[in-house]
């Protein structure tokens, strides 16, 4: 069962690194799933295909919250899963954008930050956040030349984690099937879907890199899922997302 008393310790951080960051930021906090949450809407949109989605994959997300500057840009924040403390730190990439405008664009991975907001602000600063507006301005610039006819729902392929294995539905598209058994995906017809044993994890990782990288190129997005869970009996229902906390921004 879970605790019916929120954690808002990541919330608290959260709201204090958006002061903390350059530009004017604010943070909404999303708590424990349940009670319409929409944790994987948010998690489908961590623009990733290294350490943090890798994490988001094999871990579930309980509670994370999100920093949004007045451009409309955002950050994907949650906890670090294992021992110790710190936060994974993701660009987040733009809604109701083509796929086509991210061919060729290279992920602005994201980062792990210590459990202090100052710190991780000036590394948010220095490191992800230069990468994040090159990508931003790269894929801003391709939709700006796509004609109107690609503004469709952009297509994605779901890989999903089950028992160390990742699980791809058998696509519609030639091309992209390609893509996947060139990077070591295998048939399994009887099912209808693709799969990559967990075996070796270093080789699986890469396979994974691999495959998203050809995908991309193809127009195609790649989003990574933990098969989702059964609500334990006599779970507490969530409340819902807190409402946004404008953060005081620190002159530098």
């Amino acid at each position: 069962m879970h605790d019916p008393t929120p954690d808002t310790t990541l919330g608290s951080f959260a709201a204090v690194l958006a002061g903390e960051l350059p530009g004017a930021w604010t943070s909404t906090y999303h708590p424990v799933p349940g009670g319409g949450s929409d944790h994987d809407a948010l998690t489908d949109r961590v623009w990733d295909m290294n350490d943090v989605a890798d994490a988001l994959a094999r871990h579930t997300v309980d509670r994370c919250a999100v920093l949004t500057r007045d451009d409309g840009t955002q950050l994907f924040v949650t906890g670090r899963p294992g021992p110790g403390e710190g936060y994974l730190i993701a660009a987040m990439a733009p809604a109701d954008t083509p796929a086509e405008a991210f061919r060729g664009v290279r992920e602005p991975d994201g980062i792990t930050v210590a459990a202090d907001p100052f710190s991780a602000a000036e590394d948010i600063h220095y490191d992800l956040l230069p990468r994040y507006d090159k990508a931003l301005a790269q894929v801003r610039a391709n939709a700006a030349l796509l004609p109107a006819s690609s503004a469709a729902e952009p297509d994605h392929v779901v890989m999903t984690w089950s028992d160390g294995t990742l699980v791809v539905a058998r696509p519609d598209h030639d091309d992209i099937a390609q893509a996947l058994t060139d990077h070591g995906f295998t048939l399994d017809a009887p099912r209808g879907q693709f799969v990559l044993s967990g075996d070796d994890s270093a080789r699986q990782a890469a396979s994974v890199r691999a495959a998203g990288q050809r995908l991309s190129e193809l127009g195609v997005g790649v989003v990574l899922r933990n098969p989702p869970a059964r609500p334990a009996p006599g779970t507490t229902t969530a409340a819902p997302p807190s409402p946004p906390v404008t953060a005081p921004h620190r002159a530098r």
